[in-house]
């Protein structure tokens, strides 16, 4: 288990990763209520911006949360984030992993908040998302 105390500023971790299914995108529009023809109608997107369907940005960030290795870490609440920017297309067979780089820690009363620069990227090694990812964590 990682605490507070066991981050280092620069330090960085690569996640496992995931592909993007059509099944992730139709059952992520259900759960969602967006079904937005960029994501679903295949005639439509391709006549779009990528040529095809593309996976909801959101849904490319609840993947990347599940592959950050949360379980590992002593956490007491995930803290948000900030300047999320989707910078390339996610497509239904792209496989995606996450590149974090702590960046700031900040003390707080019960625990303190590690950020996290965190790079969502493509089996291109081509960005997808980048945001800075906040955790509170217990102090040993």
């Amino acid at each position: 288990m990682r605490y507070f105390d066991d981050f280092e500023i620069g330090e960085k971790i690569v996640t496992k990763s995931r592909s993007i299914t059509e099944a992730d995108i139709v059952l992520f529009s259900a759960f969602s209520g967006d079904w937005h023809q960029l994501h679903t109608d295949i005639e439509f997107a391709k006549k779009g911006p990528f040529g095809e369907r593309i996976a909801h940005g959101f849904l490319v960030l609840a993947v990347a949360s599940g592959l950050m290795p949360l379980g590992e870490m002593a956490v007491l609440a995930f803290y948000g984030m900030d300047k999320v920017r989707f910078v390339g297309p996610t497509k239904i067979g792209d496989t995606i992993h996450v590149e974090m780089e702590v960046l700031e820690k900040q003390e707080k009363e019960k625990g303190g908040v590690v950020s996290f620069k965190s790079s969502i990227r493509n089996q291109k090694e081509e960005d997808v998302a980048i945001l800075t990812m906040k955790v509170a964590l217990h102090k040993k």
